[in-house]
């Protein structure tokens, strides 16, 4: 039982320290918000989703659905387009903006954390072929530990980048940080975005 838990927290944390759309979309909330609190939904959104990417993984239904080629077109073109979309938002947002005109509400955040997560072709494919295959290695109890203690990770580190970010927010109360930040955000997210691109044209 305890190597089930070790080895689900070793490998949450593998996959999910690397810089991804994710993780600059949840540290940016946290920083360009007014308070943590605000930001919340960008966590909440991005955990639930990785919580489902990681049952579906593990129960074996993702493997399943991404063997009929149109259902992965059909994510990734409209992900394509999302996330074009989402990088023009971030862009053009003013974190030192006084009215709040620059944030993210809070259904928009939902929106842009359930599309860099569920349509991110990386997140998918690490969760499927990473968490996964490994958690075939277990099974009864033992596997629900390594299930579990994968989610944990990614509830825990998701709400740490955005005390992260709003640490810096405190740090930059002009702004200028935060602008680089939001511009870092949207060319990752565009270059997501064309990714997606390069992978459907190759497919069709």
């Amino acid at each position: 039982m305890l190597e089930a838990l070790i080895h689900g927290i070793v490998l949450a944390f593998g996959l999910i320290i690397p810089l991804g759309v994710q993780n600059v979309f949840v540290f940016n909330q946290g920083a360009t918000q007014p308070s943590l609190w605000w930001a919340l939904p960008a966590v909440i959104m991005a955990s639930v989703c990785d919580t489902l990417l990681i049952l579906l993984a593990v129960l074996g239904v993702s493997v399943i659905v991404f063997t009929f080629a149109w259902i992965k077109m059909i994510l990734f073109t409209i992900g394509f387009f999302f996330l074009l979309y989402m990088g023009w938002v971030i862009w053009k947002s003013e974190p030192s903006s006084q009215n709040g005109s620059g944030q993210l509400s809070a259904k928009q955040q939902i929106a842009f954390a359930a599309s860099v997560s569920l349509l991110n072709p990386h997140a998918i494919l690490d969760t499927i072929g990473v968490i996964g295959t490994s958690s075939l290695h277990y099974t009864d109890e033992a596997k629900w530990i390594f299930t579990f203690a994968c989610i944990i990770v990614s509830w825990l580190w998701f709400l740490g980048l955005a005390i992260a970010g709003r640490v810096v927010g405190h740090m930059d109360p002009e702004g200028r940080w935060l602008r680089r930040i939001n511009k870092l955000s949207a060319l990752i997210i565009w270059g997501v975005a064309v990714y997606l691109g390069i992978e459907l044209t190759t497919s069709l």
